[in-house]
């Protein structure tokens, strides 16, 4: 059952006594993680810098396809930006489901992943009616050019006001963000027509809005509001550390 499309990471609905664990964090682990599990210990085609641990957290070499823990070991898991990567998307996620009762995905978006492609990404996703829904590049012709990654994930990030908060206000427009309970529907190359047509067509004004449904002006001020305020706060908060 899916909860909400959090904001950013810091949205998340983990209370201060959950045991938590993160499948696939790379080098960017949440600081809320107590557990981070971690196939490719050495490498780093998969991600984007070296693999990092907090001072709090616990690293455990193992495949998210076969955790090794019991069953609702932990209260919550995180999975940010792994599963696109996957061998065997409904295998991983089960495990998921096995190991924990609620839980968080992130992953590239359709326009996420035309913006900034990475060879190591073996999938495509999109969120669509509450689904997951998510195919293999390979088996829809789906082909990046160019990559422009360094903008997105770096330039505008660190330099414009106005991507943080039109990010804040549109998280799910370049990635899917997913916070689910129990288990979620998960649609792996489906073979229908409606669910093709969003990633192998131009969107066009219906599909945008199945994707992006329209908010009210009220919605759309106050949304930009706590946006503004929230990334005016941050941008204090760095220039004060730096001092």
């Amino acid at each position: 059952m899916k909860l909400k499309n959090p904001r950013s990471q810091s949205d998340l609905s983990i209370k201060k006594n959950y045991h938590v664990l993160e499948v696939g964090p790379g080098n960017y682990p949440h600081k809320r993680s107590n557990v981070l599990v971690e196939r490719f210990i050495d490498i780093n085609y998969h991600r984007s810098g070296d693999l990092k641990v907090l001072g709090n957290q616990t690293l455990i070499e193992a495949d998210g396809h076969a955790l090794p823990f019991k069953e609702k070991e932990f209260d919550y898991v995180i999975c940010s930006h792994v599963l696109e990567h996957v061998d065997d998307p409904a295998k991983f996620l089960a495990e998921q489901f096995r190991v924990a009762p609620r839980g968080y995905l992130e992953t590239p978006s359709i326009i996420g992943e035309y913006l900034m492609p990475k060879e190591s990404h073996k999938w495509v996703l999109q969120e669509i009616d509450n689904k997951i829904v998510m195919y293999e590049k390979d088996k829809i012709n789906f082909h990046t050019s160019p990559d422009l990654g360094y903008i997105f994930l770096n330039y505008l990030p660190k330099n414009s006001i106005g991507f943080k908060i039109m990010d804040i206000t549109h998280a799910n427009l370049t990635r899917v963000n997913y916070e689910w309970e129990n288990e979620i529907e998960v649609l792996i190359n489906p073979d229908s027509d409606y669910y093709k047509q969003f990633f192998t067509q131009p969107l066009n004004e219906k599909l945008c809005k199945i994707l992006y449904p329209e908010k009210k002006l009220s919605t759309e001020l106050l949304d930009a509001g706590k946006a503004f305020g929230s990334v005016i706060l941050s941008v204090i908060n760095s220039r004060l550390l730096k001092q």
